[in-house]
């Protein structure tokens, strides 16, 4: 059944992606109907104890920009999930730029029990919200060899 799930799901999310891929507009020229339907497939998927269904429809709803996922992506960035889906969660909700979700990752970076997660979520808010938030320095060649 969960295979069956799972590969319901992918074939979702690669018929999302293709369509994305060729559109190139900010819905990836999906029809509202096409549109509608992939978000409530994704928003399944976001369900799905299935960690990389979950995962790829976090990501898929932050590249579609959906609105309807801002509240669900905030709840998997403040629970226990593992460490992966709360990455991609807070990645998806920089992509998507609504307040409240924005507002989610930026408090992650300083409340997250997990390093790595904080680090993430400064890097995304760094890249897609607010350049220049947390001054991120690529260390040099020289600096690294020592």
């Amino acid at each position: 059944m969960k295979r069956i799930a799972m590969s319901l799901g992918v074939l979702v999310l690669l018929a999302a992606f293709t369509t994305l891929a060729a559109g190139g507009e900010k819905y990836a020229g999906l029809t509202n109907e096409k549109y509608d339907a992939a978000v409530v497939n994704l928003m399944i998927g976001l369900k799905s104890d299935n960690l990389g269904l979950k995962q790829s429809s976090a990501f898929m709803l932050g590249e579609l920009k959906a609105q309807e996922a801002v509240v669900p992506l905030m709840a998997i960035l403040r629970s226990q999930e593992p460490e992966c889906c709360r990455i991609v969660a807070a990645l998806a909700l920089c992509r998507i730029g609504d307040e409240r979700g924005v507002f989610a990752v930026k408090r992650a970076v300083k409340f997250d029990e997990s390093v790595e997660v904080a680090q993430k979520c400064a890097w995304f808010y760094e890249q897609y919200v607010q350049p220049g938030t947390y001054g991120f320095v690529i260390p040099s060649v020289a600096v690294a060899a020592h």
